[in-house]
């Protein structure tokens, strides 16, 4: 039941492994836990055509675009698989669907968003899946990220440029950076040097006991910069990610207008922050 997949998502998290794991052996176990995440929507693109048209200005050019993302599986209450990861990776969605680590493909629902936090929970329901993939995927052991330590070593694992899962590592280069959103709210995040590409937005920082320790979801977007990647803290997100998963949101409903603007870069994932 939902409540009791809740209740065991805000409770105590007993690791997993001896402290210290190898990363193939952290990577091993974390891979049934993160998806790909493909967001189709519908936006309107400006053309020649559209603004010099026979008629004069015409009717906007709708455009289907896709992009990726990735997303953990957080949760399963024996009806619903649910998954998180960022707002933006979901944002303007139509259709949703994620790839499981066995490359199998299905539609997904959108729980609920909070784009101040930048969240966002899925759910594929469990008898939509089949034999073999549910016999490959499991939930993520959730850690605590306020035990983390600057210069501690971690993982990052997500869909990176939209070519499936690939694992990455590096350190905590710092605790509490504060960031400051477009709307102006400011989250403190977890900064590591760990390679964060385009795509793994919504993806799984791990600490070396295999566990979750950060949602990734941005990178610096400076020529200038390297080395500079920030994951929301998973102990700061837990409450809200268990709202979240008792939300329905209809997609038909929530983005039956499309969005204006061109057309994007393909990529849900790493949001360029300042």
């Amino acid at each position: 039941m939902l409540e009791s997949a809740i209740h065991g998502l805000l409770s105590s998290h007993l690791p997993m492994f001896p402290y210290g794991m190898d990363v193939s052996d952290i990577a091993a176990a974390a891979l049934p836990s993160v998806v790909s995440i493909t967001n189709i929507s519908v936006q309107e693109v400006n053309s020649f055509f559209h603004w010099y048209g026979a008629n004069g200005a015409g009717q906007p050019l709708l455009q289907e675009t896709t992009s990726c993302g990735s997303g953990i599986l957080i949760a399963n209450d024996g009806t619903y698989f649910y998954i998180v990861t960022n707002a933006h990776v979901v944002e303007d969605a139509t259709t949703l669907s994620v790839s499981f680590v066995d490359h199998s493909v299905y539609e997904a629902q959108l729980c609920g968003t909070d784009t101040e936090l930048d969240l966002a929970v899925l759910k594929v329901p469990v008898a939509d899946l089949s034999a073999d993939t549910l016999s490959q995927i499991a939930v993520i052991t959730v850690g605590d990220s306020d035990e983390l330590e600057v210069g501690e070593q971690v993982v990052a694992i997500g869909n990176a440029l939209g070519y499936g899962q690939s694992v990455t590592t590096g350190i905590v280069s710092a605790l509490d950076r504060s960031m400051t959103s477009d709307s102006g709210t400011t989250s403190t995040y977890i900064q590591t040097d760990a390679a964060i590409n385009p795509g793994n937005s919504g993806g799984a920082l791990l600490n070396l006991d295999g566990e979750l320790v950060g949602i990734n979801t941005a990178k610096v977007a400076d020529t200038d910069v390297e080395g500079i990647g920030y994951a929301i803290p998973i102990s700061d997100a837990m409450e809200r990610i268990a709202e979240l998963m008792t939300q329905t949101t209809d997609l038909s409903q929530t983005n039956a207008t499309p969005s204006s603007g061109t057309a994007g870069s393909g990529w849900r994932g790493t949001a360029p922050m300042a």
